[in-house]
C-alpha cells in the first residue's frame, strides 16, 4: 500500500494478534483518560477544588493535543513501536508520580501526562493498522482497534468507581501504574521494530504538516473531526453532573450507568464494523451523524425517569461512537503519502474541539442541560455540511 512506514509491517504476525496485544491497552489508556468525567464530584470533594476548577483543567488537558502534530513525527521518524512504547511509559511514570505524591499538582501531572502518552501512542497505532491494512477492510479493522473505548467504559470505569468508593481520590493510581509499566513492556516484546529512517525524513514530514492546510478535502474532514469532539466532550462534562443532580446517584451508581455509555460504544464500534466497509464509510457518517445531532437535541427534554435518561444516553453515545469511529478509515485514506501525519493533525483539531467543548459544557450546564443538547446538535449539523459538501472519499493525493 502507498506510503506504508516500515516501522508498521507485522513481520509475519497476524493482524488479529495484533488487535489482541493493543486493544487491552487501549482500554487501559482510555480507562484513565476518561475517568475524570463521570467522577467529577469525586474528584472535586477529595481535592478540595470546585468543579470548574476541574473542568478548567480539562480544557487545559486537551489544549495539549495542539502539539499533536509533533508528536505525530515521532512514530514516522523513529517507528511505530518506539512511540506506542514510549507512550506507555509516560503514562506509568505520571501515575506514579500522583501515586507516591498524591496532591493537586501531581493530580494535574498525571492528567496531563496521560494525554501526552495518548497523543503518542494512538495515532501511531492507527497508522500502523492503516499501513497494513487493504482500504477496502479498513473500517473493520479500525472499529475492533476502537474496542479499547468502549472496554475503558464497560470494564475500567466501574472498577476505578469501586476503587474510589473503597478509598478516596488517589487509589486507582497506583494500580493504573502498574498496569502501564507492564503493558510496556509487553508491547516492547510483541511488536516488530522498525527500520532506520531515511535521511531528511524530518524535513520532509514538517513541509508535509504543512500541506495538509493547502487542501480543502483535508481541512473539510479536519474541520468534521473538531466539530464532533466539541459536541461530545461538552455532553462528557455536563453528562456526570446531570445524572448525579437529576437522579441522586451515589458514587456506585453512578459508575455502574456508565455502563450503558460503554455498550452505546460497543454498539457504535459493531455498527462501523459490520457496515462501514459494505454501506461506504462517508455514506455511513452523514447517517450516523445526522442521528447524533437528533439525539443530542432530544436528551434534555427526555421525562425525568431514570430508565429513560438512560436509552437517551444510550442513543446519543451510540450515534457519537458510530459518527467518529466511522471518520477513521475515511480519513486514513484521504492522503496515504502522509498517513501518520495526517491522523496526527486530525487529533489537534479533536483537541480543539475537546478544549472549546469542555469550556463551554461547564459554562452551558449553568444556565441549563438544555443548551449543552441545543449547541451539540448545531455542531453536528455544521458538520454534516462539510461531509456533505467538502469531503469525498478516498481524495486524491494532497500537495505537499
Amino acid at each position: 500500500m502507498t506510503g506504508a512506514s516500515p516501522g508498521a509491517r507485522t513481520g509475519g504476525r497476524s493482524l488479529s494478534a495484533l488487535l489482541l496485544v493493543t486493544t487491552p491497552i487501549r482500554i487501559l489508556l482510555n480507562t484513565t483518560f476518561r475517568m475524570v468525567y463521570p467522577f467529577l464530584p469525586a474528584f472535586s470533594r477529595g481535592l478540595g477544588v470546585p468543579v470548574e476548577t476541574l473542568t478548567l483543567l480539562l480544557a487545559l488537558r486537551s489544549g495539549l493535543g495542539l502539539s499533536a502534530p509533533l508528536f505525530g513525527l515521532v512514530p514516522d521518524r523513529f517507528g511505530r513501536r518506539f512511540a506506542m512504547t514510549a507512550g506507555l511509559l509516560l503514562f506509568t511514570l505520571s501515575l506514579a508520580l500522583a501515586a507516591a505524591f498524591p496532591s493537586l499538582i501531581t493530580f494535574v501531572a498525571a492528567l496531563f501526562g496521560v494525554s501526552l502518552a495518548k497523543l503518542l501512542f494512538d495515532p501511531a497505532l492507527l497508522a500502523y493498522l492503516g499501513d497494513s491494512t487493504p482500504y477496502a477492510r479498513r473500517g473493520l479493522v479500525m472499529a475492533l482497534s476502537e474496542l479499547g473505548w468502549s472496554g475503558a467504559t464497560l470494564v475500567g470505569i466501574p472498577l476505578l468507581g469501586l476503587l474510589l468508593a473503597g478509598g478516596n481520590w488517589r487509589a486507582p493510581f497506583l494500580p493504573l501504574a502498574l498496569l502501564g509499566g507492564l503493558a510496556a513492556f509487553g508491547l516492547w516484546r510483541v511488536i516488530p521494530a522498525g527500520s532506520a529512517p531515511a535521511p531528511g525524513r524530518t524535513r520532509a514530514l514538517f513541509a508535509g504538516v504543512a500541506g495538509l492546510f493547502r487542501h480543502p478535502v483535508l481541512l473539510g474532514a479536519m474541520g468534521m473531526g473538531l466539530l464532533i469532539s466539541l459536541a461530545n466532550e461538552m455532553l462528557n462534562v455536563a453528562y456526570g453532573l446531570w445524572m448525579e443532580g437529576t437522579f441522586q446517584l451515589r458514587i456506585e451508581a453512578l459508575g455502574a450507568s456508565v455502563i450503558v455509555i460503554g455498550l452505546a460504544e460497543l454498539a457504535g464500534e459493531g455498527a462501523v464494523a459490520l457496515l462501514s466497509d459494505r454501506l461506504g464509510k462517508r455514506r455511513l457518517v452523514l447517517l450516523a451523524g445526522g442521528l447524533s445531532a437528533l439525539a443530542y437535541l432530544l436528551l434534555p427534554f427526555i421525562p425525568g425517569r431514570l430508565d429513560l435518561a438512560l436509552a437517551g444516553v444510550f442513543l446519543a453515545y451510540f450515534s457519537f461512537e458510530t459518527t467518529i469511529v466511522g471518520t477513521l478509515p475515511l480519513v486514513s485514506e484521504l492522503h496515504p503519502e502522509a498517513r501518520g501525519t495526517l491522523l496526527s493533525t486530525n487529533f489537534l483539531f479533536m483537541a480543539l474541539g475537546r478544549m472549546a467543548g469542555a469550556t463551554l459544557g461547564g459554562a452551558l450546564f449553568s444556565l441549563g442541560f438544555a443548551w449543552v443538547g441545543g449547541l451539540a446538535a448545531l455542531l453536528n449539523g455544521l458538520m454534516l455540511v462539510l461531509l456533505w459538501r467538502v469531503v469525498r472519499e478516498r481524495a486524491e493525493p494532497a500537495p505537499g
